[in-house]
């Protein structure tokens, strides 16, 4: 496994890229979108609503779980997930930034 070098970039590049690290991947944004339209989803639902296999749609999970932007919460033996609302914005906010701000320093020049 090699090295990152994620400690020469500042928190701020590093974070907008693991934010679209995770919207980087059709599924991934697939299950943001289906999570966000239908409250409390489990793995379940959404294996028959994308279709893809448990195993992988439990894996882009995982990866958005990282970002913190999801929420979960257990009821019996499922997990239940919920887009949690301020890591969203927070998302937003810094993407946007981003884009804005790069596009101000192209007009500069």
């Amino acid at each position: 496994m090699g090295f990152t070098k994620k400690h020469i970039f500042s928190d701020q590049q590093n974070q907008i890229a693991n934010y679209t690290k995770v919207i980087g991947h059709p599924a991934r944004v697939s299950i943001i979108q289906y999570i966000s339209e239908h409250k409390d989803c489990n793995c379940n639902r959404l294996v028959k609503a994308i279709g893809l296999a448990q195993p992988t749609i439990s894996q882009h999970l995982a990866e958005i779980r990282k970002t913190g932007l999801l929420k979960q919460k257990i009821k019996g033996k499922n997990l239940f997930y919920s887009i949690n609302q301020d890591k969203l914005n927070e998302c937003r906010r810094l993407v946007n930034d981003f884009f804005v701000k790069t596009q101000v320093n192209c007009s500069k020049l």
